[in-house]
């Protein structure tokens, strides 16, 4: 083994420390006091669990206020999306957290105050239900006053189990002072976002269908809901009588007329108002054989084929056929109700599936409601707040679950009517209610709604302004946008913000007024809003002018929309003038698009006409190692706790730290789904070690350095000053994948960085500076300043990243810097100089790298042969023309600096065949540089001896040392 594996194990692969290394050296050379050996107290394991809290305060909650008071730069603002105060940590709360805390802490080193103020979602059904469960009462036992102490107790409770783990992962950030959506200024701010949506004339009341929970009892906004792909329902074909034969067919004998729809939710049939066709859809009367029965029917053209497949038909005969326009106005007897009821027309109504007739019910359907609508027919909607049949729905049907035994009974009295042409099970999409996992409803209730159709057009436009990441996002949140018409904003439950709305007890109108509202908001600014709930006289709600109308009021208890909440939250900034955002960017989840980001979006836009965001970030969902979906059911989630601290006994998680979780987060592809687990970890984990391999080196190097010992430029070793531009060009590379939210770039740079330009070749071509010249030797001393300045930069550059890593390794250096502060981050960026960046020194250390290569290829046969053991004991031999722009560049060159870089014992250039002894010589031609220069490159044994120091093969007589160690030891 050569004396640079003993002294570091120069490849960051090498895991033994410095005193290891020293022992075994100490052994063999009588020589190893008087080299100077990389000593430093910075440990090569992290040891995260007894480590990492020494460097935490300083780089968090001490680190904050600093840098808001003392850093120069404007203010940069990452405005938390608030996460619901409800349920453990899991592995995606880490992977958002820490990438906005990467952000925040690169904003910071760069010279910005950086405000990021912690946000939570409190309001909502599952703090109510969990709450509720955790006392084991039901909500019906209990008062809306009862519910909301006991609801605002569990939210603050688990806000501070959160806060402690958001903190663990060295988030910095204002955590004294959280925006909660439960505090009363935020609440007030929020009302009066909805006042001024108010007066502007986009909030209203409307009977209309919106999706409705029975497991929830509540109404839902399309961001609230997830779809089950496997969903079964009973599909039914159900023929209805006409009452009237088309014109057409009055004078032929046809018998009697059915129109014959398809639907698969048959709970709807009591609520039918119409049957709709599409006017220039072509229709087919035909006759079906079935057993013993032949019928008449009313089929889409293009159906009938599939219908008559669907329901076994014997026979089918086409008897006439008619434009959809022609059955317009025809009416049709109901089976349930035995009433007549119209066709209409529909342009929503489609040959694709079905039977090209559609049954409307528009207290159930959106289609069907805005179809009736136009004609005068109101929405009809015989089923409660649970999901169950009202008595509107009919003596047998009253109390029955729609969905389970309401379904059954009007499939029978569907078949005892002779109504019902088929039934089968269908497999399809539905919506289902992403809280409780169960199926929703469209049903026709009074709900209090926002316009969004009137501010989609600048909505769009005000996208268009903001920087999207990735660019897909821009496409995604504007199809949501413009696919949105309204928004159902009301909920029918306790623990929320009100709709400040009264009703009039005699006539149930609504009063939401600009007067009215602001008296209310003004009785909650001195009370509060529980006051709504609490306060038992309804006129203390009631706006002076309308005291003596002789009318009664009555308040409405809706609650606004959880997205109304967290949708306001851009309140919570104070404006910085108007060419700019509310805040610079905005990060969450890609489910945010048709959650937070819209609902932030069309609020401000509604209020202040602009968007709240400067640049707009989505990252993808977590995933384990075989690319499946976390879920508990499958026992494959990860919780972030196990990652850091360890797992029970150790073996799949070892405790590996804050900073490899961290590492992780930064690593990722974030703007796609995200894979992690044990072997993942461990290679991020290994990663981590080669940093601190290679800060330990860079550390023990500099033990006796000071930057006032730094070399100017000009004075450097031209190896120096290459080492120092491609420092130069890593820092940008660096800072560039900052800059554009690309941190896997970033970490992928530092790692090339790290392999390529340090460990595999600068440590290797300055440890006999380092290691073997006198302490204050001027060669030494040019090394020292190029790793003094690798230092900095490299611990600034994982900084954002590994935040308690740097902080450790700048705590052994902090001495050595003119400016000593407390902490890294108040360092500043990378450190680069202009003068370091020289694009010639890289061209013609390309051309280098490919001629050491080459010199490398015939070492390598000289080893196979058995001829030299290492490179320092060949002397190598260059021949090529010095007229050559490559030959004039080598010759031109330090033949010394050259068999550094070689690690050979030396480099002698020629112009024509070379003198010596050749005979145990390797031979090879090559072609260098663009321009494929033809040289010569021969590698033998060196003619001299090894010096038992240095371990160059410098010296001239075997066992002594060479020139440079005997004046070193003089």
């Amino acid at each position: 083994m050569n004396q640079r594996a003993l002294a570091l194990g120069h490849r960051l692969t090498a895991t033994r420390g410095f005193r290891t290394s020293c022992t075994t050296l100490a052994k063999k050379n009588p020589y190893t006091d008087t080299l100077l050996l990389p000593k430093t107290s910075f440990p090569l394991r992290a040891n995260a669990a007894t480590r990492e809290h020494l460097f935490h305060d300083r780089s968090t909650k001490d680190l904050y206020p600093w840098q808001l008071k003392n850093n120069p730069k404007d203010l940069f603002i990452l405005h938390d999306g608030p996460p619901y105060a409800n349920g453990d940590v899991h592995i995606g709360h880490a992977l958002n957290k820490i990438l906005k805390d990467i952000i925040n802490r690169y904003k910071m080193l760069q010279g910005h105050k950086v405000w990021y103020r912690p946000g939570w979602d409190c309001h909502g059904l599952p703090i109510e239900l969990k709450a509720l469960e955790a006392i084991r009462q039901k909500g019906s036992e209990l008062s809306a006053v009862q519910i909301r102490q006991i609801a605002r107790k569990r939210a603050l409770s688990e806000i501070e189990k959160q806060k402690k783990s958001f903190k663990s992962w060295g988030v910095m950030g204002d955590w004294e002072h959280p925006y909660r959506t439960l505090d009363k200024d935020y609440e007030i701010r929020q009302l009066r976002v909805f006042r001024e949506m108010m007066k502007r004339g986009y909030i209203y009341r409307q009977l209309k269908p919106v999706y409705w929970s029975p497991s929830s009892k509540s109404a839902l906004a399309e961001a609230e809901l997830e779809y089950n792909e496997q969903h079964v329902s009973r599909s039914v074909h159900v023929r209805f009588p006409l009452t009237e034969l088309p014109s057409a067919l009055k004078e032929k004998q046809v018998g009697p007329l059915h129109a014959v729809i398809w639907t698969t939710t048959p709970w709807t049939l009591p609520a039918n108002k119409a049957i709709a066709v599409h006017p220039e859809l072509t229709y087919s009367i035909i006759r079906i054989q079935k057993g013993n029965e032949t019928s008449q029917y009313i089929i889409g053209k293009d159906r009938v084929e599939a219908f008559t497949t669907e329901i076994n038909a014997d026979t089918v005969k086409t008897l006439h056929e008619m434009e959809g326009k022609d059955l317009v106005g025809l009416s049709y007897m109901h089976p349930l109700w035995n009433t007549s009821m119209p066709i209409i027309a529909g342009d929503h109504v489609t040959a694709e599936s079905g039977t090209g007739l559609v049954h409307t019910a528009p207290g159930h359907g959106m289609e069907d409601y805005d179809a009736c609508q136009r004609l005068g027919i109101e929405p009809f909607s015989p089923v409660d707040d649970e999901g169950r049949f009202t008595h509107e729905a009919g003596p047998e049907l009253e109390g029955l679950v729609a969905f389970d035994q309401g379904t059954d009974a009007i499939i029978q009295t569907l078949a005892d009517a002779s109504v019902l042409v088929h039934e089968c099970e269908y497999v399809h999409k539905y919506p289902y209610d992403w809280r409780t996992k169960k199926p929703v409803m469209l049903r026709a209730t009074a709900q209090w709604f926002a316009n969004v159709e009137d501010l989609q057009k600048n909505a769009v436009r005000a996208l268009h302004s903001v920087r999207m990441v990735p660019d897909v996002s821009m496409r995604r949140l504007e199809q949501f946008t413009v696919s949105r018409k309204e928004w159902c904003i009301s909920r029918q439950r306790s623990w929320g913000v009100p709709i400040p709305a009264l009703y009039d007890t005699a006539t149930g109108d609504a009063l939401l007024t600009d007067a009215s509202v602001e008296h209310i908001i003004k009785v909650f600014e001195d009370r509060g809003v529980d006051a709504w709930w609490e306060e038992q006289d309804d006129s203390v709600f009631v706006a002076p002018e309308y005291h003596n109308t002789g009318k009664q009021y009555r308040r409405g208890y809706d609650t606004m929309d959880v997205w109304f909440d967290s949708g306001t939250s851009w309140t919570m900034i104070e404006p910085r003038g108007e060419d700019r955002p509310l805040a610079d960017v905005y990060l969450e989840g890609s489910d945010q698009h048709r959650g937070w980001f819209q609902s932030s979006l069309l609020t401000s836009i509604a209020v202040t006409g602009k968007q709240p965001y400067g640049t707009l970030i989505t990252h993808g969902f977590t995933l384990d190692e075989e690319g499946r979906k976390m879920s508990k059911s499958i026992g494959n989630t990860i919780v972030p706790s196990v990652i850091t601290n360890g797992d029970k006994n150790n073996k799949l998680f070892p405790a590996y730290g804050t900073d490899v979780l961290r590492m992780w987060v930064a690593s990722c592809e974030y703007t796609k789904d995200i894979a992690v687990g044990p072997s993942i970890i461990a290679q991020i984990s290994d990663n981590i070690r080669k940093i601190r391999t290679t800060a330990r080196f860079l550390l023990g190097n500099l033990h006796d350095f000071s930057y006032k010992d730094c070399v100017p430029y000009n004075q450097l070793k031209e190896t120096d000053r290459y080492m120092l531009h491609e420092l130069f060009e890593f820092g940008e590379r660096v800072t560039n994948a900052y800059d554009n939210f690309a941190f896997n770039r970033a970490t992928h740079h530092i790692q090339h960085f790290t392999t390529n330009n340090l460990s595999a070749f600068y440590f290797d071509v300055v440890k006999d500076r380092l290691y073997n010249n006198p302490s204050d030797a001027f060669a030494r001393r040019t090394a020292q300043t190029v790793l003094y300045h690798v230092l900095r930069a490299y611990t600034a550059s994982i900084a954002p990243v590994a935040c308690h890593t740097a902080e450790e390794i700048y705590e052994n250096y902090r001495s050595m810097t003119p400016n000593s502060e407390s902490s890294v981050f108040k360092q500043g960026w990378i450190p680069l100089e202009s003068e370091w960046q020289q694009t010639s020194l890289e061209d013609k250390w390309n051309v280098l790298k490919q001629l050491k290569s080459e010199v490398n290829q015939v070492l390598e046969i000289a080893r196979q042969e058995k001829v030299l053991r290492s490179s320092q004991e060949a002397d190598v031999d260059i021949l090529i023309d010095p007229k050559s722009t490559v030959g004039e560049m080598m010759h031109a060159m330090d033949s010394e600096e050259l068999a550094s870089f070689f690690l050979t014992s030396r480099v002698t250039l020629h112009q024509g065949r070379g003198n010596g002894d050749v005979s145990r010589s390797f031979e090879r031609d090559a072609q260098i540089g663009t321009d494929q220069t033809t040289c010569k490159i021969i590698a033998r044994p060196s003619t001299q001896h090894k010096c038992p120091r240095c371990w160059n093969y410098h010296a001239d007589e075997a066992d002594t040392l060479c020139t440079r160690c005997a004046h070193v030891l003089q």
